[in-house]
């Protein structure tokens, strides 16, 4: 193994791994396997040969693994994500194709998903509060079927895409090709919302969303 490739995989290994530490029953444990092998074993055998030695090499090489193949992953998903929900509001804008079904009041919003996804998203109104519902149509995001809700605030429009999600996470905001982005978990959804309006009135949106569903 090449110095320069060494130094690349020391590097990574630092930038992704995370760290914990061991509970004490699992280190005494893992410290007392350790003893129990070398006791056992001949002095006469070989160091590099020794099993204490090979089980923790084993051991490094499935943990190197795993930060090798999992967490470039993990993050490539997020940025895919991300890149799909920008795509899926400027296809809405530019195809003119911001809703399947047109109607300010969430009780025709909401029904209209019926049958056409297989859960129910939380369809809130925020008209008086400046962020009149346009409507919602379907889209396809992650691999699966997804809920878009159209919001306008003044001249702007704004996308809330709704999928289930089993995690829940607290609010991010990011920014990609011009556009703001904030997603969250909650109640069994994943939330995310684009548009170009300001971070600071995004937010504002987003909050006043949240507080409508709590």
């Amino acid at each position: 193994m090449s110095n320069e490739y060494e130094s690349e995989l020391s590097a990574l290994i630092r930038s992704r791994a995370s760290y914990h530490t061991a509970p004490p029953a699992l280190r005494a444990g893992i410290t007392n396997a350790f003893r129990q092998a070398g006791a056992n074993q001949a002095s006469t055998t070989p160091f590099w040969r020794r099993p204490w030695l090979q089980i923790g090499l084993a051991f490094a090489c499935g943990a190197l693994v795993g930060l090798l193949v999992v967490a470039p992953y993990e993050l490539a998903d997020r940025q895919q994500v991300e890149r799909e929900v920008v795509a899926s509001h400027v296809r809405s804008l530019m195809l003119a194709h911001l809703t399947d079904v047109t109607s300010s009041d969430q009780h025709t919003v909401k029904p209209w998903f019926a049958g056409k996804l297989d859960f129910s998203p939380p369809v809130s109104d925020l008209a008086d509060k400046g962020f009149p519902l346009m409507g919602g149509r379907l889209e396809y995001l992650d691999q699966h079927p997804v809920a878009a809700l159209v919001y306008a605030h003044r001249k702007h429009t704004i996308n809330l895409l709704i999928w289930p999600s089993g995690e829940t996470s607290a609010l991010e905001m990011t920014s990609r090709n011009g556009f703001h982005l904030a997603r969250w978990s909650e109640s069994g959804m994943q939330f995310w919302v684009v548009s170009d309006l300001n971070p600071a009135e995004l937010k504002g949106f987003v909050e006043l969303l949240r507080n409508q569903q709590s």
